[in-house]
């Protein structure tokens, strides 16, 4: 088993549903081929380099594992298939300096999907500072107009 990286772009004319079914059918083809998906790293909505059938913007998705070296073709195959992906590249991960590169990514990626959730947990439990009901604002003085 050898380790890969896809990065895919997903037209950006689809809805938000419309888009994490494509995302799931993209990871269905890698874990119908014998794929272990390691992690994926959403990476949004980004402006492209240049436009790609008159598209100016793609949703950009990461997604890691490990597969067999046969079942690569097949993939791409299924891949170039799919009328929703603008574009679509596969990384190979194969020397040992390669597959440690791999692993720091694949832990910064569980990083970043793991922190928006610590985040929304800190925005609930953050206290609300309330101002007492006795304690109104004075209104501003105006200033005479110099004439």
């Amino acid at each position: 088993m050898r380790k890969y990286e896809n990065l895919v772009i997903v037209k950006p004319t689809l809805t938000a549903e419309e888009i994490q079914a494509s995302v799931k059918a993209i990871e269905e083809v890698i874990t119908s081929n014998g794929g272990e998906i390691t992690t994926t790293d959403t990476m949004g909505m980004r402006k492209l380099a240049y436009p790609i059938d008159k598209n100016e913007r793609g949703y950009f998705h990461v997604i890691y594992y490990t597969i067999a070296p046969s079942a690569i073709n097949e993939i791409e195959r299924r891949f170039r298939i799919n009328e929703d992906l603008l574009r679509f590249v596969t990384i190979k991960y194969d020397t040992n300096r390669e597959v440690i590169a791999f692993d720091k990514l694949v832990q910064t990626a569980q990083k970043k999907a793991a922190a928006p959730a610590k985040e929304e947990v800190k925005t609930e439990e953050a206290p609300v500072a309330e101002t007492p009901a006795t304690e109104t604002p004075a209104p501003e003085a105006e200033a005479p107009a110099a004439e």
